[in-house]
């Protein structure tokens, strides 16, 4: 009787439910996160004077100067605070209105 196939196949029922978990996270949870990455960079490094941004605290500006690792808002009139690009969550088009999901179409 061999029991090397038997045992083999033992240890595959064991693992496959491992690997199948392992590969459902991948596509739930850290392709997204790799793709939503590249986006993020790719809005960093398209950056340009001018541009109306969101911070990730929520305050609105728009970028006076653009540097290799930062950014000059104006989020006032006459107020300048440099930013570093990373915490830009997004960039608006020029003149771009703030939705406003209150209201009723």
């Amino acid at each position: 009787m061999p029991t090397g196939d038997a045992s083999t196949m033992g240890m595959i029922t064991q693992i496959a439910p491992f690997i199948l978990i392992f590969i459902l996270f991948y596509f739930l949870m850290i392709r997204p996160q790799q793709r939503r990455m590249r986006e993020h960079q790719t809005m960093i490094s398209n950056l340009k004077r001018g541009d109306n941004v969101v911070l990730s605290n929520g305050m609105i500006g728009k970028v006076t100067r653009v540097e290799e690792q930062e950014a000059m808002v104006e989020i006032s009139q006459g107020v300048n605070v440099p930013v570093i690009k990373g915490m830009i969550a997004e960039v608006r088009a020029k003149g771009d209105p703030a939705k406003n999901d209150n209201k009723k179409a």
